[in-house]
């Protein structure tokens, strides 16, 4: 069989929001060597009984089909979509980007969080803490050049996407 290239894809599922679901999605994957570059998750319900999980994962196209195949199985899965097959759809990511530095480098992070619309949610003396949110690439970008100012640490929310227009897919 000719080896297919890797794609990456965002897989949306909406599952019961009970204990254990989590952990029998990320079952599935490590049990089959899948990786997960991504994983969020948060409740989406007004009585608080279903969740979302966006996962990000990369594979050929047969292994995605097969992971959506296996998810779709799972008692706690109500449904799976892939968004990245699906058509138009929105990701963002969130992080927070710690850094520290006095001078020029200090007046540099301040004008390079301008530019990518990053606000400063903590300031002290000697360190900002940024807040930047986007397309994973935009955030990889800021912290990329955050390295070359004082980058100290970061946290990050991984992807959470949905599908575009007025229906719920």
């Amino acid at each position: 069989m000719k080896h297919l290239p890797s794609e990456r894809h965002t897989l949306s599922i909406l599952v019961d929001n009970e204990a254990g679901v989590l952990a029998r999605i990320v079952g599935l994957f490590s049990a089959r060597g899948y990786n997960i570059d991504s994983l969020t998750v948060a409740d989406v319900s007004n009585d608080h009984a279903v969740s979302r999980i966006t996962v990000v994962t990369n594979g050929p196209p047969p292994v995605i089909d097969q992971i959506i195949a296996q998810l779709d199985r799972l008692v706690p899965v109500h449904r799976v979509l892939d968004l990245t097959d699906h058509g138009p759809h929105v990701e963002r990511e969130m992080a927070l980007v710690k850094v520290a530095g006095t001078g020029e480098k200090r007046v540099e992070a301040l004008r390079l969080a301008d530019i990518f619309r990053a606000r400063p949610v903590d300031t002290t003396t000697a360190s900002f803490v940024f807040e930047v949110s986007g397309s994973t690439e935009k955030v990889d970008q800021f912290i990329a050049l955050m390295r070359e100012v004082g980058l100290v640490e970061v946290a990050r929310t991984g992807v959470v996407a949905i599908a575009r227009g007025a229906e719920a897919v």
